[in-house]
């Protein structure tokens, strides 16, 4: 018999809907850190990205019952991952704390010299991905670093692909110019 990890997104999601906790387990430990990445790149808080997920789980796991599988578990967690960043972004003003840097490599892969290179790139990226609108931001974060496909980011977004290529387009365009003495 397969354990409950070896299932897949849909058999888990009918065995939470079911009010199975074990399962239920399972899809946040699967699904939770990109969605922390993603609500953490957007609030750039750790405290308020915690308190987010937190109210993010509650409502999948009262939510789940009405999943009707339409869209993969993921994109669903990831709609409702988008729509409690808006409301945390909604009740205060954005944040002017340092944003942890993305992982390029394993530390000791580079010689120091390296290491401050690729600090000074990220917190550069950082910088730009922080001026750019919301919508940019959030599409380019979970195109480039969640990996969802066009078709995923504009149902989480409730929009259509045309518009999501159009904000990452616009998106790209921007930190490349953002970046460009990183050239």
């Amino acid at each position: 018999m397969p354990s409950l990890s070896d299932l897949p997104d849909a058999v888990l999601a009918r065995r939470a809907a079911l009010r199975d906790h074990a399962a239920f387990g399972v899809i946040v430990d699967r699904h939770g850190p990109a969605l922390y990445r993603y609500s953490y790149r957007m609030l750039q808080h750790h405290s308020d990205t915690q308190d987010c997920l937190q109210d993010v789980m509650v409502a999948a796991w009262r939510g789940l019952p009405a999943f009707r599988g339409d869209a993969a578990l993921r994109t669903w967690l990831f709609a409702l991952t988008i729509n409690q960043v808006r409301t945390f972004l909604r009740r205060r003003p954005p944040s002017t704390l340092p944003v942890d840097s993305l992982q390029i490599a394993a530390p000791g892969r580079f010689d120091p010299e390296q290491q401050a290179l690729a600090a000074d790139l990220l917190s550069a990226l950082d910088r730009a991905l922080r001026e750019l609108p919301l919508s940019q931001r959030s599409t380019w974060l979970l195109v480039e670093i969640e990996g969802l496909s066009y078709a995923d980011v504009a149902d989480i977004r409730h929009t259509t692909i045309d518009a999501v290529r159009g904000q990452l387009h616009r998106a790209r365009h921007s930190l490349e110019t953002k970046l460009e003495g990183w050239r």
